[in-house]
């Protein structure tokens, strides 16, 4: 492949043949077709020199929209990524509920849970373990609230037999007073109606 004259190589031959000396033997229509010619040779090398100049633009302009594009996608990772550490941050200073829940001690757990709450698997998982234990403390408690409330029913029961009692005994207890102070009403009224009858045995007098 020939190689192409340089722009540095066309203007030197330009100069050189300005700076020759006339020669009465020269052709003028020659020289003027060599200088055209060097001419159309620095105006194609230009154009190749403008194109390639366009060229290297739009190829940095391309990679600069890239490094952008780069740039903007990893600024938005960044953010992403403080958004997460913060928000994990946040989990790890978040107080549960369950934290403050007074739970069986994890030996009575084994001991009362079902066998597959306490299961080998479960008992090397943390997470697990602590869900089948809050499990177990629900189920727990609503069966002692079910407790509560039919021990509290039947107190309720023995309460009202107790004052239903305690009231039949305050009846009876009126009643007898009652029975009581008529009795004696009635005693009296016997006694202002019968005369008393003397007893002989007072008038008798003993031998003397």
């Amino acid at each position: 492949m020939v190689a192409l004259p340089s722009p540095d190589h066309v203007v030197d031959a330009l100069q050189q043949l300005a700076a020759a000396q006339p020669d009465n033997d020269a052709d003028p229509t020659l020289l003027h077709i060599r200088a055209g010619a060097l001419f159309a040779r620095l105006k194609a090398l230009n154009r190749d020199a403008n194109a390639a100049a366009r060229a290297h633009k739009q190829v940095t302009a391309d990679a600069r929209q890239d490094m952008d594009q780069t740039h903007l996608r990893l600024q938005n990772l960044l953010y992403e990524k403080r958004h997460l550490e913060r928000e994990i941050e946040k989990c790890r200073q978040f107080a549960s509920v369950y934290q403050d829940i007074e739970m069986y001690p994890l030996e009575q757990f084994v001991e009362l849970s079902p066998s597959e709450a306490h299961a080998e698997g479960v008992l090397s998982d943390d997470h697990q373990l602590m869900l089948n234990r809050l499990g177990f403390e629900l189920v727990e408690r609503q069966r002692l609230s079910r407790k509560v409330k039919e021990l509290t029913q039947e107190k309720e029961e023995l309460l009202k037999t107790s004052k239903a009692q305690a009231t039949t005994s305050e009846n009876v207890k009126v009643q007898i007073e009652i029975l009581l102070k008529t009795a004696s009403e009635v005693g009296k009224k016997v006694d202002e109606l019968v005369p008393v009858v003397p007893n002989p045995s007072r008038d008798v007098s003993l031998p003397g």
